[in-house]
């Protein structure tokens, strides 16, 4: 099942690192869905994360955008299967976080929006904290296997990301296989 509206931003995810993730659908699917196609969905994505970016977002910023949303997403799959990430990946999030960690701290708190290099910095800082504080118990992976979405899950229950598509999927998988079992 796809997404009628496939420029529609998923916010559900628990962390704004997570809803970055989200930014493509059916991720290891055979066809994925990415919801960051232009500059201008980043400008989109980026608003609706509560960084407003004070300037057009260019083409190298927006490549930069989803350059980080694979490594985090490395990040968050290594964090739940509990092994270390990749190190091009990890380097590379430290460099994010690092390249924005005390310089633009005035520039985040400006009234006028945030340079997209703030708000990189500020997703990278957030999944660090997140991963290695004890909230990272509470990541979970969807368990469809074109989603597999980190988002998370403080109730512990969870099978499935927070897409309605994914818990019906799983659910009618789940049902007819017990009844391909019963008597």
């Amino acid at each position: 099942m796809r997404m009628a509206d496939t420029t529609r931003f998923r916010f559900d995810g628990g962390a704004l690192w997570l809803n970055l993730l989200a930014t493509q659908g059916q991720s290891f699917g055979p066809r994925p869905v990415e919801r960051l196609p232009t500059a201008a969905s980043a400008v989109d994505w980026l608003t609706q994360a509560g960084f407003a970016p004070r300037a057009p977002v260019t083409d190298a910023e927006l490549s930069r955008l989803i350059e980080l949303r694979e490594a985090l997403r490395e990040l968050a799959a290594a964090t739940v299967g509990r092994r270390t990430a990749a190190p091009a990946a990890l380097a590379h999030i430290h460099h994010v976080a690092e390249s924005g960690s005390v310089a633009t701290l005035p520039a985040m708190l400006r009234a006028d929006g945030f340079s997209v290099d703030a708000a990189l910095a500020a997703l990278a800082l957030q999944a660090l904290v997140t991963t290695r504080s004890p909230d990272r118990a509470y990541l979970k992976e969807c368990g469809e296997a074109d989603c597999r979405w980190v988002f998370l899950d403080t109730s512990g229950r969870r099978h499935w990301c927070p897409s309605p598509a994914c818990a019906s999927r799983g659910r009618v998988r789940a049902h007819r296989a017990r009844q391909a079992t019963a008597p």
